[in-house]
């Protein structure tokens, strides 16, 4: 019986410790399988890693901690600082740390969000090629149904959570070093500076405020003529001189219009008796007087030797300045007053607007009394046409503007007959001038404003306005540098807008071009 019932606790003894050490095992396989419990037996994290040395550095080193240990580099230091959280070199102020806040700007996955099941399966599955489209079709129906999504096009690592959102307010200061936006200091400015007050103001006492005349003009040396009522005045813009050149002796005459030869030693006057004068300014001389229009001559252009006028009863004349039998031609395409006529730069077409509200378009001929005709006539403006000027770079292009009842100006391509743009100016277009510097040109304005405006070509958008005048604007003339504009104005003054002015860099090269074109022109 002792011998049995040692063996019975022998065997109890074994057996006993069997039910724990299974308990243990599936403890540990537990352990394992779940992902989100900490790893036993594994080395800390480095952030107690890091508090744990910073303890010890605190504390004081231990008694042979300056003694070499075996088997490593002797005298080595180990850096205890924490890793920094500012670039080097980088200012207190201008330094950015990792953001640390809750919801930042990194979405940090969690592990139980994981399917690894489907994950599994996308990488464990095999093709079976004896599927039908219609068994694939109810495949995908069923996953739909059951996951919420296709599994035969998810991806093999699946997040079935929602990142986290920011915290209303927070602001990512590492967003500043990725930037494509330029900053403000490296920004190029396109525009330039223009003046919105005029350069200088000049008397004009008893200009007649009449807007079908033409009553100022700049010529190539440098003087303004100007016609206040029945006297020219020239202002020499370089010395300040002014110059009384001429004077009508009936009390009942005027000037109605001016224009200066290219060269600029002649300037051409029209009277309110139809007459057409010639004067040389050098000898302050009357060369010759011409006779042939029988009213008033509102308008004069030069081509040339040939000076076209523009009169009341809608006739335009050419006058051949060289020979006794001056005129040569007679235009008759409008029915009232001739107030705006140009030559094109090219001198292959004449522009006239008249008080009929029609735009002719005339061929440059030869010969003795030819009667011609328009070979395009533009009649989209509802008023009166005064402002007529060609484009100095497109030979084809010409600017209109229409007066009260209109107040639109027209940009047309005299080739085709088109309007090619059209902008509505809100107020009476009294003259339009293009620039020879900028891709612009200027409008001088009635009602309400009597402003100056400049225009972006060819969008025609508004880059400035100059304003100033308290009265209708009635006429606008160019320096013959292109940078300043002279406005003659109801007011009874004339005011100078340096609204074109070049950059020094600019100027210079044009000067050099001017200059190298002067050459070749004198080899010819």
């Amino acid at each position: 019986m002792a011998e049995v019932a040692g063996k019975a606790a022998a065997k109890a003894r074994q057996t006993r410790p069997i039910p724990m050490a299974q308990f243990l095992f599936e403890s540990d396989l537990h352990g394992l399988l779940k992902l989100d419990a900490p790893i036993p037996n594994a080395p800390p994290a480095r952030w107690q890693r890091k508090a744990k040395e910073a303890v010890v550095a605190s504390s004081g080193p231990p008694p042979d901690a300056t003694a070499p240990s075996p088997m490593k580099p002797a005298n080595r230091p180990r850096s205890t600082s924490k890793t920094p959280s500012k670039t080097p070199g980088k200012s207190a102020s201008k330094g950015q740390n990792t953001p640390n806040k809750t919801g930042g700007d990194r979405y940090i996955p969690n592990r139980s969000a994981m399917q690894m099941d489907v994950a599994n399966f996308l990488l464990t599955k095999e093709e079976d090629s004896d599927d039908t489209p219609t068994k694939k079709e109810h495949q995908k129906a069923w996953a739909m149904n059951l996951n919420g999504y296709d599994v035969e096009e998810a991806k093999i690592l699946r997040l079935s959570g929602k990142r986290l959102n920011a915290p209303e307010g927070y602001q990512n200061n590492l967003k500043v070093l990725y930037s494509q936006k330029s900053t403000p200091g490296s920004t190029r400015k396109n525009g330039r500076y223009i003046a919105s007050i005029s350069d200088r103001i000049l008397d004009a006492p008893d200009i007649r405020n009449d807007y079908y005349l033409n009553l100022i003009d700049w010529s190539s040396l440098n003087f303004l003529a100007v016609a206040l009522d029945k006297t020219v005045y020239l202002w020499n813009y370089d010395s300040r001189e002014i110059i009384q050149l001429m004077q009508m002796e009936h009390p009942d005459d005027y000037i109605s219009s001016v224009s200066w030869i290219k060269e600029g030693n002649y300037l051409a006057v029209g009277t309110s008796n139809a007459e057409v004068q010639l004067w040389d300014i050098q000898q302050k001389k009357r060369l010759r007087n011409m006779v042939s229009q029988s009213s008033r001559v509102s308008s004069l252009s030069w081509n040339n030797y040939i000076l076209s006028s523009g009169s009341r009863t809608g006739h335009i004349h050419h006058h051949d300045v060289r020979v006794a039998e001056h005129h040569v031609a007679t235009l008759t395409g409008h029915t009232q007053e001739v107030c705006g006529l140009k030559w094109a730069p090219d001198g292959r077409y004449l522009a006239s607007g008249g008080n009929d509200n029609l735009i002719n378009i005339w061929p440059a001929t030869q010969g003795d009394n030819v009667s011609l005709r328009p070979v395009q006539t533009f009649t989209q403006h509802q008023g009166a046409v005064k402002a007529v000027a060609w484009s100095p770079w497109q030979s084809n292009v010409l600017a209109t503007g229409g007066g009260t009842s209109d107040r639109h100006i027209r940009i047309w391509n005299v080739g085709s007959g088109t309007c090619l743009n059209a902008v509505d100016a809100q107020s009476q277009v009294c003259a339009v001038l293009w620039s020879t510097n900028y891709k612009e040109l200027v409008s001088g304005h009635g009602f309400a404003q009597n402003q100056l405006v400049v225009w972006k070509y060819p969008s025609m958008s508004k880059v400035t306005e100059l304003k100033g005048h308290t009265a209708r604007v009635l006429s606008l003339t160019m320096s013959p540098d292109g940078s300043t504009v002279a406005s003659a104005a109801a007011d009874e003054t004339l005011r100078l807008w340096r609204c074109f002015e070049l950059d020094p860099a600019r100027k210079k090269e044009k000067e050099s071009s001017n200059k190298s074109s002067i050459i070749h022109q004198g080899i010819r």
